[in-house]
């Protein structure tokens, strides 16, 4: 491999710490690239070059569907500036006119409340960690929490406050994307589980102190990578893979499809409610922690069942009698019209 690409890679690793696993991807990336320049020294080559690299040549050559291209363009960018301000070899970094292609926009899935509500009662109450469980999953789907601030929630981001009437409540302060804090009330159910959660005998026996005084809200009970004298403190820790698990183990229990078996689901079932239950688009941004209101308005795509049953009972079609009216009477979906009227 050129001697550049070698150098490039082993700065990555030595000086910006990337993953092994990350090294290996651009090393193959960069064989890939090599092969293309063809023995043609890569401090020549501008940007339009690079630009009929990531995208005809990988398009309509390699046949890679947008998403695939995009870790060869963030590894293309990341070697040129490298290359230039790093090594000072080249002038203007050719790079930077190589944009990320555009990746089509997809709906989320998400879980069906028919499924919420077996999901919410796979775990076993009579545990510890049925308990737990039933408190994270109640967190997702009443918060609509990302599963990153989940987990890194301690005791110091629940807040109780006294909601309209007097009524003492709780509310979370989770710090998610881009460690900014906001504040999301518990909904009764998931106050509940989390106020029985927090007071169960078998949570007070773990040490679960942070360097800073704070505990760990959510624990694991078992780490066979983590020697018993050292597992304390962040170490029992939740970790983002450890909800994934637990998600897909209650959820397959539950007969749930594994599509709609991640932390996402839940939090789009809950975004998707909002919408249905008319929320302000403001307010529905704010609850999901959404910088663009243009990500919160996907939501209103997944509202359909409202609208359905709009549809259904105003429509022109509900308040006459049609050819299939009474079809449709017997099946228990349609409220019979007027009566028929002549030709």
């Amino acid at each position: 491999m050129n001697r550049l690409f070698e150098e490039f890679l082993l700065f990555k690793a030595e000086n910006d710490a990337v993953a092994d696993r990350t090294v290996k991807a651009y090393r193959d990336i960069l064989a890939r690239y090599e092969a293309w320049l063809d023995g043609r020294d890569p401090l020549e080559v501008n940007g339009d070059q690079l630009l009929a690299f990531c995208g005809p040549y990988l398009h309509k050559t390699l046949q890679l569907a947008p998403v695939s291209r995009t870790p060869y363009v963030a590894c293309i960018r990341e070697l040129y500036r490298y290359l230039s301000a790093v090594r000072g070899l080249t002038g203007r970094d050719p790079a930077q006119a190589v944009p990320y292609p555009r990746r089509p926009g997809k709906l989320p899935r998400v879980l069906s409340l028919d499924n919420a509500e077996r999901l919410m009662w796979a775990p076993d109450f009579n545990s510890f960690e049925g308990v737990r469980d039933a408190a994270m999953l109640a967190l997702l789907l009443g918060c609509g929490l990302r599963v990153g601030g989940l987990v890194k929630l301690n005791e110091g981001n629940i807040a109780s406050l006294l909601a309209e009437g007097g009524e003492p409540r709780l509310a979370l302060k989770p710090t998610e994307k881009g460690d900014k804090e906001r504040l999301i009330p518990v909904p009764r159910e998931a106050d509940l589980l989390l106020r029985v959660y927090l007071e169960h005998p078998a949570l007070e026996a773990i040490h679960r102190e942070t360097a800073n005084g704070d505990r760990v809200l959510f624990v694991t009970t078992r780490n066979r990578r983590c020697p018993p004298h050292e597992y304390y403190g962040e170490r029992r820790r939740f970790s983002t893979r450890g909800v994934f698990a637990m998600i897909q183990r209650h959820g397959e229990a539950a007969g749930i499809p594994k599509d709609q078996l991640n932390p996402h689901a839940l939090r789009h079932l809950f975004g998707t409610e909002l919408a249905e239950g008319d929320i302000d688009l403001l307010e529905r941004q704010k609850l999901m922690g959404h910088q663009d209101p243009k990500t919160t308005a996907i939501y209103t795509h997944l509202a359909f069942r409202k609208l359905t049953r709009s549809v259904d009972q105003a429509n022109p079609l509900s308040k006459v009698t049609t050819p299939v009216s009474q079809l449709l009477g017997e099946m228990g979906s349609k409220p019979q019209g007027r009566a028929r009227r002549g030709p």
